[in-house]
């Protein structure tokens, strides 16, 4: 695919905008292409997601520009040095992985000043440089203590603290918070944004949980078999998917297609909308300018406390979820809605256009489009 930048063109920026460009990168193992000739561009102080499923390319293209894999075609530049041949000590980047791979027998602060020992910087800089770094995240107090001593959520910020330590121009973060329990998680996701804007640094963050990234990223780009769907600010992403496989992908979306869509909207192609852009109503509910209506039953009924889902056969033929908050209703009421029959409506400005064949991972349609 073509070039998918950030807003300011390519040809307008100077070296000092750009932490991080691929040009035409790829990588083939055999037969097999796990990275299928991308380009991006990365600014200085982002932090960006590569979000996608299992086997995208996204940990390769993480790999590739920290240098643990070599490129098979194309560049990898750090900022404008091509640094594609390059072993991963030579690069001025860092990484943060799953594993956190501390050193059990080591002090927290031994463990952070460890990358600085193997370089010979002297022992009070070390310490000194330690203990700033233990401060960024926020466990300066801790520095006494073992690996073995500590949560995962703060041992994970010791494996943080280890990779800030070196100030490397690009920290690389592949799934590091995939261990932890959820609301751990939730918790270091807001610890993680918070000193990336302290510190300035530029994160590429890899991650395949798609709530994670929305709540993260400045930018973010959707890898599928080995290409760059979409780039761009997670709303943008979220409200404006490119294509079916975005739409499917980041957050749950309905799918519209073929004779359903020309049954429900009136119009021919592929379509997406929301479920929590979609009201469930009554059959004598009217259908205001600028609404669409549609008439279906309710299959199935999920409970989740704050909100419920609800999957609804159309008469047209498809089936669409539904989701809507419980700010009036109560778990009695909800599952009281399964095998009625309803009229959902929702705006027409919720309805987007897709440019492509439906994709297998996104919900409804009735058929191939035209």
């Amino acid at each position: 695919m073509g070039r998918v930048d950030s807003p300011t063109p390519v040809e307008e920026r100077g070296p000092a905008d750009v932490a991080v460009r691929l040009e035409g990168l790829a990588k083939m193992y055999g037969d097999i292409t796990a990275v299928a000739g991308i380009d991006l561009d990365i600014a200085t102080g982002e932090f960006f997601s590569l979000l996608g499923p299992s086997g995208s390319g996204k940990t390769t293209t993480l790999r590739m520009i920290a240098g643990f894999e070599l490129p098979t075609a194309g560049r990898v530049l750090l900022d404008g040095q091509d640094v594609s041949q390059l072993p991963p000590y030579e690069r001025d980047v860092n990484t943060v992985f799953q594993d956190y791979a501390l050193f059990p027998h080591m002090s927290v602060e031994e463990n952070v000043a460890y990358g600085l020992m193997v370089r010979k910087v002297p022992r009070d800089e070390r310490r000194q440089r330690a203990t700033e770094a233990l401060r960024m995240v926020r466990l300066a107090d801790y520095a006494d203590r073992k690996p073995g001593q500590l949560s995962g959520g703060q041992r994970q910020r010791v494996a943080l603290a280890r990779a800030l330590v070196n100030r490397p121009r690009v920290l690389l973060l592949d799934e590091p918070l995939g261990a932890l329990d959820l609301k751990l998680r939730q918790e270091m996701q807001v610890e993680l944004k918070a000193i990336q804007q302290d510190v300035g640094i530029t994160f590429i963050y890899v991650t395949h949980d798609q709530e994670e990234a929305l709540a993260m990223s400045d930018r973010m780009a959707i890898f599928n078999h080995g290409l760059i769907e979409q780039v761009g600010p997670p709303a943008e992403v979220y409200e404006a998917p490119a294509t079916p496989f975005v739409a499917g992908f980041v957050g749950t979306s309905n799918i519209i297609s073929g004779p359903c869509a020309e049954a429900i909207l009136g119009a021919t192609g592929v379509f997406t909308v929301r479920p929590e852009k979609i009201h469930l109503g009554g059959l004598d509910e009217p259908i205001a300018d600028g609404y669409v209506g549609a008439r279906g039953r309710v299959r199935d009924v999920i409970y989740l406390g704050s909100d419920t889902k609800y999957h609804v056969d159309l008469e047209a033929g498809t089936s669409l979820e539904v989701i809507m908050q419980n700010v009036a209703t109560s778990s009695t009421e909800a599952l009281a809605q399964k095998g009625r029959p309803v009229l959902l409506v929702w705006e027409r400005r919720h309805v987007l256009p897709l440019g492509a064949s439906p994709s297998p991972s996104g919900e409804g349609g009735c058929g191939p489009g035209p």
